[in-house]
């Protein structure tokens, strides 16, 4: 028991050592959002009320060390139970092999490190399917802890959504069995329960996402149907957004981020407040239309966002400081004690540095990402009639793919959402390239 706590310890600092080499837990813009659910308190229009509040547990507003070293853990204990599942048992040997591998040759740590919802990524993928193809590898605890971390990382990400849904679906045509479905699809149910219940809570309306139809918009007319919609139903239309039509289209971040963009200025140049919430219900009508006549359109596009987003797969832009002195270093001025503060200060991200530190890590990151695709591709012809090591590798590549389609596809393309979770890919197929040792289940013995 010792010696297993010691590895996963040990695994989840050396998950995080960006934040080591930063000096400090590694931030984005949108972090100060999360911060601010908590110090402000503030329900933000555009984020699920998840995030916040869950790495307030681990911070209370003292230290953002916390909830940075819980991240850690979290992944460092699910490759520990990956291990078990794939190999038969875990040993601290190969798990800090495994995490030494991941920190140093892929992006895993960089997703880890930082504080965002898009560490729940890999969480939510290896979560699903362990719950659905590994259960007799797990205790009863481990299953409950599984279904609870899943449930909450669902929760944190509206693209996380149909990337639960994508891994619910594959667990069903491969288990073909009621109870790994069930397994798989009780925490995507908890976390549908909490985002209705949290919008029901601050935005006064049971709903998954109360101005969704907003960023929907900002897709569509970024790809241009959406934008030919308008410039064809207006004036008569009468929408907020016919003012606006010579504009359409444009950069969808522009469209709904941009100071003077027509979401957040009025025709007149008054600045609109909360622009994008404004929009919404008149988004859900524009989208609507969209849909139903650019069908063929919207699904041509939307499949070159996600292909697109495969192909993008580094850390850029989760080491610049852009927009940090604005959006991220007030929120921990007003939440925390002078002394975190001038730890942020401090750190390289905040002073510009970490692209030029954390570079000379990054050159294997392309060429390892590429061996794993053929790594995945050999477990999965070794682990044929193996339904547990086919689920995990196979699995990983459905998620790899649903984690495209719901960023890239219905958001935009961003170095980040494919990094996050690509990573995967390698780790799970070297586990299950591994001799496997005679199976010992939590439930029948002490697990290894």
């Amino acid at each position: 028991m010792i010696l297993r706590l010691g590895a996963i310890l040990l695994g989840a600092l050396l998950l995080v050592w960006p934040a080591f080499l930063n000096g400090y837990p590694l931030v984005f813009s949108d972090t100060g959002a999360f911060l601010h659910q908590t110090t402000g308190p503030l329900v933000i229009w555009d984020k699920p009320h998840v995030y916040g509040p869950l790495i307030w547990l681990f911070h209370g507003h003292t230290s953002l060390w916390g909830p940075l070293l819980a991240q850690g853990f979290w992944l460092s204990h699910l490759l520990w139970l990956a291990q078990r599942a794939l190999c038969g048992r875990a040993g601290p040997g190969v798990h800090l092999a495994c995490c030494l591998a991941a920190a140093l040759l892929t992006t895993a740590p960089f997703t880890i490190a930082l504080l965002m919802p898009d560490v729940f990524a890999p969480v939510v993928v290896l979560a699903l399917l362990l719950l659905g193809f590994a259960r007799d590898s797990l205790s009863r605890v481990e299953v409950l802890w599984l279904g609870l971390l899943a449930a909450i990382g669902i929760a944190t990400h509206l693209s996380h959504l149909p990337l639960a849904l994508a891994l619910v679906v594959f667990v069903a045509l491969v288990a073909r069995r009621p109870w790994p479905v069930l397994r798989a699809a009780a925490p995507l149910a908890a976390a549908i329960l909490l985002l209705l219940g949290t919008n029901l809570w601050g935005h006064g309306r049971a709903v998954l996402s109360p101005h969704g139809a907003t960023f929907a918009l900002a897709r569509l007319q970024a790809d241009g149907p959406a934008a030919q919609v308008i410039r064809d139903r207006c004036p008569a239309a009468g929408w907020y957004l016919c003012a606006f039509a010579d504009r359409l289209p444009m950069d969808s971040d522009a469209f709904l981020w941009e100071p003077d963009s027509p979401v957040n200025r009025a025709p007149d140049g008054t600045p609109r407040f909360l622009g994008g919430a404004l929009l919404s219900a008149e988004a859900s009508e524009i989208v609507a239309e969209t849909l139903r006549t650019h069908t063929l359109e919207v699904a041509r596009t939307t499949a070159l966002n996600a292909l697109r987003q495969m192909g993008l797969a580094t850390v850029g832009d989760t080491l610049v400081e852009t927009h940090l002195a604005a959006a991220v270093r007030p929120r921990i001025a007003e939440g925390f004690p002078p002394r975190e503060l001038a730890a942020y200060d401090a750190s390289l991200q905040a002073r510009g540095l970490l692209p030029a530190a954390a570079e000379p890590f990054l050159f294997p990151h392309v060429p390892i990402l590429l061996a794993g695709a053929a790594l995945a591709l050999l477990a999965w012809w070794r682990g044929l009639g193996d339904r547990r090591r086919i689920g995990l590798v196979v699995g990983v590549l459905v998620g790899v793919s649903a984690n495209a389609l719901a960023t890239g596809g219905l958001s935009k393309p961003h170095l980040r959402y494919e990094a996050r979770i690509l990573w995967l890919m390698p780790v799970i197929a070297g586990l299950a390239l591994l001799p496997r040792a005679q199976a010992q289940t939590a439930r029948r013995g002490p697990a290894g």
